[in-house]
């Protein structure tokens, strides 16, 4: 649809991300936006039903106050190391505004990764440069350090586990960033890290530039409810709090603030059902090789695999006339034949399985 001219001008040049499908199809296997297979932790479900009974009135604590210090208390940090907001994307949203404008310097990032990122370079009128990930698709540390420290930058952002290919590298990987780019921010989206990946947090004490990002979709269950987190020293997170009560005082509400609070104080049902979700991921990964998959190494709750003999946008769309529904990315070019596959239950990875080996047998 064309642009209204009643728009401002930059309205034009956006790029929106494109999110995930999201159909109503009965019986459909949904495998496409790596939601968790398993509900909530039932505290999460008894705190959001006790706040919609009560004070529903009133407007909720702007600060979060107790889901941050709960936060807080799970990483071992301080309440003033945290930063909550709608979503980890309002989080990245609000750390791109804060820390990634800078005239003349560019944002540096991997040339495949989470697409939104270029999105919110758009929005906020950063230039960006980006680094080609290697022959194997993992990042390439040592270019992304090399070119932070030969010239000015805006600062580093990177997803890791890496975002679409569920790669992830060592958070002594993630200090040689740092190193390379001390007067700038580096931002790590730690969106996956709860499946295997090794978390930066614990690097926060001792790097000023460090700026962690979590969400509560993916491990914790709450992709509904909408909750992401920032972790970094203090100025850092002061910087966060200035855009947001620029933009929204009270981006989370009651019912978030005590889901997520519930959540992330239940560790015993985090680590079962995330050990469910590695344990599957494990399974599936060995069943796809089975059928001449090429699969890649993941610490992230999907699997980003092709196989040398079918077209990824065919096996795609055979596997939705199947009702199983997965995630293909046309650009850039050399990872359109990929899948992105969302780990599932047993049964929906069972069934995924069954529909690709018929798909196969044609």
């Amino acid at each position: 649809m064309p642009v209204s001219p009643l728009c401002s001008p930059v309205v034009a040049q956006l790029e929106p991300y494109v999110p995930g499908e999201q159909p109503r199809i009965a019986g459909l296997v949904k495998l496409n936006t790596n939601e968790n297979p398993y509900p909530p932790s039932p505290r999460a479900v008894a705190a959001i039903e006790a706040a919609a009974r009560d004070g529903l009135q009133l407007y909720p604590d702007p600060q979060s106050l107790a889901l941050r210090q709960a936060l807080a208390a799970h990483h071992g940090l301080e309440a003033g190391q945290v930063f909550v907001g709608n979503g980890s994307d309002e989080v990245l949203a609000h750390a791109f505004f804060a820390f990634f404008q800078h005239a003349g310097e560019p944002l540096l990032m991997p040339d495949i990764t989470y697409s939104f990122y270029r999105v919110y370079c758009g929005l906020w009128g950063i230039a960006s440069e980006l680094q080609p990930l290697d022959a194997g698709l993992a990042i390439d540390v040592d270019a992304l350090a090399a070119r932070a420290a030969a010239g000015p930058c805006a600062g580093i952002a990177l997803a890791n586990p890496n975002a679409p290919t569920g790669m992830g590298l060592p958070a002594a990987r993630i200090e040689a960033l740092l190193a390379a780019c001390p007067r700038r921010v580096v931002l790590v989206d730690e969106a996956y890290v709860d499946f295997g990946g090794e978390s930066a947090v614990g690097l926060v004490a001792r790097h000023p530039n460090l700026l962690v990002v979590h969400t509560l979709s993916k491990s914790r269950s709450l992709a509904g409810l909408r909750v992401g987190a920032a972790f970094g020293q203090r100025p850092l997170v002061d910087a966060l709090e200035r855009v947001k009560d620029s933009f929204n005082s009270y981006p989370l509400d009651r019912l978030a603030q005590a889901g997520a609070r519930a959540a992330v104080e239940d560790a015993a049902y985090f680590d079962e059902t995330r050990r469910a979700v590695v344990r599957s991921r494990e399974d599936l990964a060995l069943a796809l090789r089975g059928l001449g998959f090429e699969v890649l190494p993941s610490q992230a709750n999907f699997l980003f695999v092709r196989h040398p003999g079918h077209d990824g946008a065919w096996l795609a769309a055979q596997l939705r006339e199947r009702a199983v529904l997965v995630r293909r990315f046309a650009r850039p070019e050399r990872i359109a034949q990929y899948l992105r596959i969302s780990v599932g239950t047993p049964a929906q990875c069972a069934a995924l399985v069954r529909a690709l080996t018929a798909v196969l047998a044609r």
